[in-house]
């Protein structure tokens, strides 16, 4: 079953932090990430938010893996996730 997982990393996190961690996630060969079907960045109140649709919890706790190292060396504190299983999803 798919899952939705939604970020809000604590304190100002700036696009140039996630743009940051997206480059060094693709020059490693680590994004976009088995599983991944979906993900959206977007800015609420001057902060990043992070939305993604996985495959499986499985697949997404596989990437924290790779993904956690890089959010510390940048400075980003995640936070606690939000996961939400998707119950549909229409694509046009």
């Amino acid at each position: 079953m798919s899952i939705l997982v939604r970020f809000v990393p604590g304190g100002a996190t700036s696009t140039e932090q996630y743009d940051e961690v997206i480059r060094r996630l693709q020059d490693a060969g680590e994004f976009p990430p088995d599983g991944l079907e979906y993900h959206v960045c977007f800015i609420v109140d001057g902060g990043v938010r992070v939305s993604e649709i996985w495959d499986s919890q499985e697949k997404f706790a596989a990437f924290g893996e790779d993904l956690m190292p890089v959010l510390a060396d940048v400075g980003i504190d995640p936070g606690e996730p939000t996961v939400l299983d998707v119950y549909n999803t229409i694509a046009r």
